[in-house]
């Protein structure tokens, strides 16, 4: 079979939130174009069978769930299990790759499966949603052009406050904003070591709950964050922005 008959690999953006934690519809963060899209396709990868259902009962799609074809991202993603994830595309037949939360394919495992479906010479197209890491940065007033993403910092001192120091200095150098994330529950911990660890002037932007009903985003220096003291972070999914 030659590429023109694959399949497309379709990159398919979610809500932010987990699946009914918010009253908040699609219609607000996802194109109709895009609901179409996903409403159209059988074939789904994810990270969880049982949350990608829920957005696609979010979402309305016509078929059953019971029906849909949804496969999980295995935890080790070798060859053969890429090969056995695209084989509908590579049958002539649409997949959508579904994040967890937010975009697929950015801070995201799938990032793996668009890789091999370009090696596999399957069409890749990725449709209009939510992206944490951008909405932060949109709304930071940091330098929206020169940025880097860094994932986890390690949970611990002192390899916490060193990552710290090294961003620090790297965005000072560079003129760069500096984007990363923290396990939710860890978010306190996380902010304690960015006022302990850089200099006053250094900009901290604090980008929570991105998209629901109880969305909060501020950017100061860390000498005002100092002395206004912690934001409600608990259980929040937040991005950190800094910028030296």
């Amino acid at each position: 079979m030659s590429s023109s008959n694959f399949g497309t690999l379709y990159l398919l953006p979610v809500g932010l939130s987990s699946p009914g934690d918010d009253p908040t519809s699609w219609e607000h963060w996802l194109p109709a174009a895009t609901q179409e899209s996903a409403c159209r396709l059988q074939h789904f990868v994810a990270e969880n069978a049982k949350t990608a259902r829920a957005s696609l009962k979010a979402l309305g799609h016509p078929t059953p769930l019971r029906d849909l074809d949804i496969k999980e991202l295995p935890q080790q993603l070798d060859e053969t299990a890429l090969a056995t994830l695209l084989a509908p595309a590579i049958a002539g037949q649409d997949i959508g790759l579904m994040s967890e939360a937010g975009c697929p394919a950015v801070a995201d495992p799938g990032a793996l499966l668009v890789r091999a479906a370009h090696h596999a010479r399957i069409p890749v197209k990725p449709l209009v949603g939510p992206s944490a890491l951008l909405l932060s940065l949109m709304a930071s007033g940091l330098d929206g052009q020169r940025f880097a993403f860094h994932g986890y910092l390690p949970a611990r001192d002192p390899e916490r406050s060193k990552a710290i120091q090294i961003l620090e200095k790297d965005s000072a150098r560079l003129r760069q904003t500096q984007l990363f994330i923290e396990t939710p529950y860890r978010n306190g911990a996380l902010f304690q070591a960015l006022l302990k660890t850089c200099q006053p002037m250094t900009r901290l932007c604090i980008a929570s709950d991105l998209t629901l009903d109880s969305e909060t985003i501020r950017t100061d220096s860390i000498a005002t964050w100092r002395k206004t003291g912690a934001p409600v972070l608990d259980k929040r999914p937040t991005v950190f922005l800094l910028l030296a």
